[in-house]
């Protein structure tokens, strides 16, 4: 097994336990953590990536949106929270960092555009019916 491939892995469970983490306490984000196993289990191992996909956590918060069909309202209000707790976390700790809070001021606003126009909403009940028909 080559570097880049062990490196793939690690970093796709790595993703996975943040995941899962954020999927239970409200503070930690979901989305970005399963997005990167995702992609590291995809350009690492078919079988990984295979039983990456056809997990619950996967399904409930990735599927629809790689699927191009967009995000349920409270996935995208749980992701626009979260990052901007985060972020304003961050732009408090820089006051003396005026061109540190301008830059993480601006990565907010196209966050926010991002997900509010960006990002299809989709009814809760469609990205049910789409986990369903994968199962």
């Amino acid at each position: 097994m080559n570097i880049k491939k062990i490196v793939y892995i690690t970093l796709g469970c790595l993703g996975v336990g943040l995941g899962a983490i954020g999927a239970v306490l409200p503070f930690i984000p979901t989305f970005p953590f399963l997005l990167l196993a995702a992609f590291c289990f995809g350009k690492s191992s078919e079988k990984l990536h295979t039983w990456f996909i056809g997990t619950k956590l996967y399904k409930n918060n990735l599927e629809s949106y790689v699927q191009g069909k967009g995000m349920t309202r409270k996935t995208k209000i749980r992701i626009i929270t979260t990052v901007t707790a985060l972020m304003a976390i961050g732009f408090l700790m820089m006051h003396r960092v005026p061109v540190g809070r301008i830059v993480l001021a601006c990565v907010w606003v196209f966050h926010l555009i991002y997900f509010v126009f960006g990002v299809k909403t989709i009814p809760e009940e469609q990205r049910e019916e789409s986990g369903n028909e994968a199962a």
